[in-house]
């Protein structure tokens, strides 16, 4: 008997170690791209051009991120993100939660067929072309509110969230309507104070996907005064190699122009990684509760 829980025990823990070996090795996968990059935004030309920087940045260096925070078009796209970004944030977390919030009650009519309509739009979309010919006839093309209304909704975070409101005790929402409470009464005394965590991860999500998102803006979107930020990122990665762009930029010589490329995906990568240790607590517990119970 002692003997068999020796193997088991032995057994459990090379498992572990096992796990703990490939836990880091994909930390290491995220993590050191981020590293080189941090390292050649910091690094001298001379470095950059023989190809000597990896880890640690050589021949101490700053133009690239004082060119990149001394340019009105970086500062005004970061700060344009920023705005989009919570505005989105918000409106996306109003509509995923009016949408989730009616259908975990077992008397709304036609439920299932809503919850099958909205489950087809994850598998099925219009494409390119309608949706761009939907967004040109309503008026929207060339609007800051294309960057958040065709968006404003996951189907995926909404079902996320109405499995999480199914795990909320049906006798609180009884002993509210007992009471004379209405739904919205409910909805905001009740459910939202105990959906924290799922509120604070859907948060993250929609968050990171706005920060992140620059096809909407490619596709419909022609005044420079509202790219966010990882369009102009997109735009000057994509024409830095030419003399002109590299000219404009003052990064002529040959190591400058890596190093501005480098400096740019960190100055729109940090504010987003940031916000990652703020929500950690949540994230995880809100993903759990909102996946399993159904």
């Amino acid at each position: 008997m002692d003997e068999s829980r020796t193997i088991r025990s032995t057994k459990t823990q090379i498992g572990d170690w096992v796990f703990v070996f490939i836990c880091v090795l994909i930390s290491l996968i995220c993590v050191i791209p981020m590293i080189n990059l941090l390292a050649r935004s910091l690094s001298g030309t001379d470095f950059l051009v023989r190809h000597e920087v990896y880890l640690l940045p050589k021949g101490l260096n700053f133009d690239a991120y004082k060119t990149v925070l001394g340019d009105v078009k970086y500062i005004h796209a970061f700060v344009w993100t920023v705005i989009l970004t919570v505005i989105c944030t918000v409106v996306s977390l109003f509509m995923t939660t009016i949408c989730a919030y009616p259908l975990i009650f077992e008397n709304l009519k036609g439920r299932g067929v809503i919850n099958i309509f909205i489950t087809i739009t994850m598998f099925f979309s219009a494409g390119t072309i309608p949706n761009y010919l939907l967004m040109q006839k309503i008026g929207f093309l060339d609007n800051p509110l294309v960057l958040i209304v065709p968006y404003c909704m996951s189907v995926y975070n909404m079902i996320i969230m109405r499995s999480f409101f199914y795990g909320i005790p049906e006798s609180l929402r009884e002993s509210a309507e007992i009471d004379g409470a209405s739904y919205f009464r409910i909805l905001w005394s009740i459910y939202i104070p105990l959906s924290k965590p799922v509120l604070a991860t859907l948060a993250l999500f929609y968050a990171v996907g706005r920060w992140n998102g620059y096809s909407d803006a490619l596709m419909f979107m022609k005044n420079k005064d509202f790219y966010p930020l990882q369009l102009l990122l997109y735009n000057i990665l994509n024409n830095i190699n030419s003399v002109e762009v590299a000219t404009q930029e003052g990064f002529s010589a040959p190591g400058l122009k890596d190093s501005l490329k480098s400096a740019i995906v960190m100055f729109s990568t940090i504010p987003i990684l940031c916000i990652y240790p703020f929500l950690q607590k949540y994230f995880i517990h809100g993903v759990t509760l909102g996946a399993v119970k159904e």
